[in-house]
């Protein structure tokens, strides 16, 4: 878009092009994060992350504790179909180690 072109409202809302997407954009196309919450055992995230083939990595985000400061959590990253099993398969895990019903 120019900056001669008539702008409309919601304009700024139409989708870019591929052209203009970044290298890093274009690599976490199709993607998807699993955050882990604080206190998952490390065992547990060892044994999805080789069990579904995800990436474990970290990621900064705000956490509302007395602490403000943003912290690193963990996140395993991978395809939608296999974050949805892992997602199902940490709950059962957690579940079982913890003695939670529904």
């Amino acid at each position: 878009m120019n900056d001669n072109d008539t702008k409309y409202i919601g304009d700024e809302f139409i989708e870019e092009d591929e052209n203009s997407k970044t290298e890093d954009e274009k690599a976490l196309e199709g993607l998807f994060d699993l955050v882990l919450p604080p206190g998952v055992p490390q065992k547990i995230i060892m044994e999805v992350e080789e069990k579904f083939n995800l990436e474990l990595i970290t990621r900064k985000c705000a956490i509302k504790t007395v602490d403000v400061e943003p912290d690193n959590l963990l996140v395993l990253r991978g395809d939608l179909d296999l974050v949805n099993k892992a997602h199902d398969y940490l709950f059962e895990k957690l579940s079982a180690k913890y003695n939670y019903k529904r």
